[in-house]
């Protein structure tokens, strides 16, 4: 009897141990590194519970707003400086471990004399040529998916292109531009075109930069950046604890923090997954990636109304598009006089609360809650599943498309006109349109959009406000989430 317990025993754990092995092979953790993620490793994954409607017979596009963030971009010059410091401090930890005769064996191979691959590098932040490809294939689909919308003659007010001063916004409407206009112009043996990408001021960009000019804003983040390092302290700290352990070099909380940047800048721009990223065990990778997703949340999501609300002018702009778009097609404009896609490239502080203006990524629940302008509670910490996750939400090129189409008159419904709303290139649901991805215009208007627009962009971001910050509805220990 004990003997076949004994067995019993065995083959379970074994089966669990097999368990953990496959789902430790399975985990690719280029798609667990929160906004740094790439663009082609996540766009795929979708929400596989969810069923998209079909088109009605009878509909076509009129016209598509596009709102992207730039591809993906080599390390700013502050965090290239972080890498040298990690460089330097790591030496010094292997030299302390060896002046004490401290066994070296645990120590991983390429940690040792390791320095940063951006060493020497005096600018940093520019999009990458992996980035270029992701905005360039970009194009070439979205030309593929809505032909009808792409086939007139190329005009600059037919097709409005739009980016950020920043020089890896507009790069990347470039390499766009060149994948959604191929083969139409003269220019080399690719036979491209020219076309034109306007640009605002930084300092008064409200429709794409709107982080940068709004002052609570900018006030809001500076007080509350100091929590959210705080929230994310006691995790860094467990992790910190266990690579002292695993490795028998003295880490600080600093330390993780800059291994765990690189083990994001090695995966997503490089490929490497076996060096910093191998430093960490999957759990530890889930929970790094969900402090990640809790920034992201609170600083640019719904952790705060103020987030989003200085968005407003971009929601009210894409309206006033697609209103204009249903004009010129009630009035029979001739082909070629009106706009068909207005495109924008900017940056995660616009895709994210652009996002949320939208009511993506949310229970309906929670729609309501944000309509009331009542706080939701942060995301739920692994294992926990949840919907808010920085590698689908904003990764690099992470886009929303609002595709306006005319429909032919229905007894079912008093609309002929439809918005589907497209995340990443996959219809995602609305809550405000009782989680469809496709909504009646009006519909899209009176309940997404209007209970926003009493929220005029001055008043949001320059009048005085009380200093009190308003916090995501939790407390702030770790045994809370």
């Amino acid at each position: 009897m004990e003997r076949a317990m004994v067995v019993g025993l065995v083959i379970v754990l074994s089966v669990l141990v097999h368990s953990d092995a496959a789902g430790e092979e399975c985990f690719d953790v280029r798609q667990h590194i929160s906004t740094v993620t790439r663009y082609g490793v996540v766009k795929d994954v979708a929400d596989n519970s969810f069923v998209a409607s079909e088109i009605p017979n009878g509909c076509t596009p009129i016209h598509l707003n596009l709102v992207s963030r730039h591809g993906t971009r080599s390390p700013t010059k502050k965090r290239i400086r972080e890498l040298d410091n990690l460089a330097a401090h790591l030496e010094l930890l292997l030299k302390d471990a060896e002046e004490q005769k401290l066994s070296l064996q645990k120590i991983p191979t390429w940690l040792r004399n390791w320095k940063s691959p951006w060493k020497g590098k005096v600018k940093g932040g520019e999009l990458i040529s992996k980035g270029e490809d992701e905005l360039y294939d970009l194009g070439t689909r979205i030309r593929e998916k809505f032909s009808d919308l792409f086939n007139d003659e190329y005009h600059p007010d037919v097709y409005t292109m739009k980016a950020t001063q920043v020089p890896r916004a507009s790069a990347s409407a470039v390499a766009f531009g060149m994948g959604l206009f191929s083969g139409r112009g003269s220019l080399g043996p690719g036979h491209h075109r020219a076309f034109a990408v306007s640009t605002e001021s930084r300092a008064s960009d409200i429709f794409l930069r709107f982080h940068d000019c709004c002052e609570n804003y900018k006030d809001f983040r500076k007080r509350q950046e100091p929590f959210v390092h705080k929230l994310k302290e006691p995790f860094f700290d467990e992790i910190t604890s266990a690579l002292v352990r695993r490795y028998e070099l003295n880490f600080t909380r600093q330390d993780t923090s800059s291994l765990w940047f690189l083990c994001k800048q090695e995966a997503s721009l490089l490929d490497i997954t076996d060096q910093a990223c191998g430093l960490f065990s999957p759990s530890e990778v889930a929970l790094l990636e969900w402090t990640d997703d809790l920034e992201v949340f609170i600083l640019k999501g719904y952790g705060k109304s103020l987030n989003y609300r200085m968005g407003v002018p971009l929601l009210e702009d894409v309206v006033q598009s697609m209103e204009q778009a249903i004009q010129a097609k009630e009035e029979n404009h001739p082909p070629g006089s009106y706009e068909k896609a207005r495109l924008r490239f900017a940056h995660a502080e616009t895709v994210v609360p652009f996002s949320c203006l939208l009511g993506l990524f949310l229970e309906k629940s929670e729609f309501q809650q944000i309509q009331r302008e009542q706080p939701l509670q942060l995301p739920p910490k692994p294992p926990q599943k949840r919907k808010w996750r920085g590698s689908t939400v904003a990764p690099f090129a992470g886009n929303n498309m609002l595709v306006l189409y005319s429909c032919p008159s229905n007894a079912n419904t008093s609309s002929n006109y439809f918005v589907q709303v497209l995340h990443n290139e996959h219809p995602i649901p609305m809550p405000g349109c009782d989680g469809s991805d496709f909504c009646p215009f009006e519909d899209f208007k009176e309940r997404i959009v209007a209970p926003h627009l009493k929220h005029d962009y001055d008043t949001v971001c320059n009048a005085n406000v009380e200093t009190e910050v308003q916090m995501p509805a939790t407390t702030t220990t770790s045994s809370s989430f």
